[in-house]
């Protein structure tokens, strides 16, 4: 399905159960479109409303008309959420989607009633990085400065690009200009300082193995979210939920159908 908010077109999921069961507004990790979750979205749709959309610069969504941080993120989705019509959500989540979830389960006065959320692999806490990676950093931001020099940039115009591509992430390099801003400006906050402002209560499902988003991160949030539950998936990574279906399946069910 399409839709426009705020003048940028979306693409969504919206599909399901919607006599007896909850609604669940699904937001999903980086460059992991809502395709990428059927797995999970199917089973919920037996007896839940779920309403996923593409965010904007994943799938088929516009990308966003400036370089973005979270909050323009939050915002964007309670704009969504108005135009679909709901009012009272569990509110799910994967990786990046946690960083959003985070935002607005912490923000005063929120126009969304959000009883309960789940957030799996869910990021949100800024990693602590030895000294390896800030050489890598501090040397990509000299050879950044030394590129941006008029007679280098006449020389190498794809100095930077290059650096670029050494240096950075798969998901880094994979994005546009635009995306790898908004990568940088979204990452680079920690939201730890918000976890005991979220009043829903909340279920943590972690892969056990998860490298992008460490199983310390799921635990640090169990201890700083008010009423919070960790599950944690054994030999599981990143994707976990996937990886340990049948157990995920069954923890799910029992917290959103009690």
């Amino acid at each position: 399905m399409e839709m426009t908010v705020n003048g940028l077109r979306v693409q969504y999921l919206d599909t399901g159960e919607t006599a007896d069961g909850p609604t669940v507004l699904f937001l999903h990790g980086w460059g992991a479109p809502v395709s990428t979750y059927s797995l999970l979205t199917d089973h919920l749709a037996g007896y839940c409303r779920v309403v996923a959309p593409d965010l904007p610069g994943f799938g088929g969504s516009e990308e966003p008309p400036a370089d973005w941080c979270v909050d323009d993120y939050a915002d964007f989705v309670l704009a969504f959420a108005e135009q679909c019509g709901l009012q009272e959500v569990v509110l799910a989540c994967h990786s990046f989607g946690g960083r959003i979830s985070i935002k607005l389960l912490a923000r005063p006065g929120l126009p969304l009633t959000v009883k309960k959320a789940v957030f799996l692999d869910a990021a949100g806490i800024r990693p602590k990085h030895g000294i390896g990676y800030y050489c890598k950093v501090y040397s990509y931001k000299c050879m950044k400065r030394l590129a941006a020099l008029p007679p280098v940039a006449k020389c190498c115009p794809s100095l930077v690009e290059r650096v670029k591509n050494r240096s950075g992430s798969a998901d880094y390099r994979n994005a546009s200009p635009r995306m790898r801003a908004v990568m940088v400006r979204c990452i680079s906050e920690d939201l730890t300082a918000l976890l005991p402002a979220v009043s829903a209560s909340t279920l943590l499902i972690w892969g056990e193995l998860d490298t992008a988003t460490p199983l310390s991160d799921g635990q640090t949030m169990e201890r700083l979210i008010p009423d919070a539950g960790l599950v944690t998936l054994a030999g599981a990574g990143h994707f976990g939920f996937a990886e340990r279906w049948g157990q995920c399946r069954r923890v799910l069910d029992s917290f959103l159908k009690n």
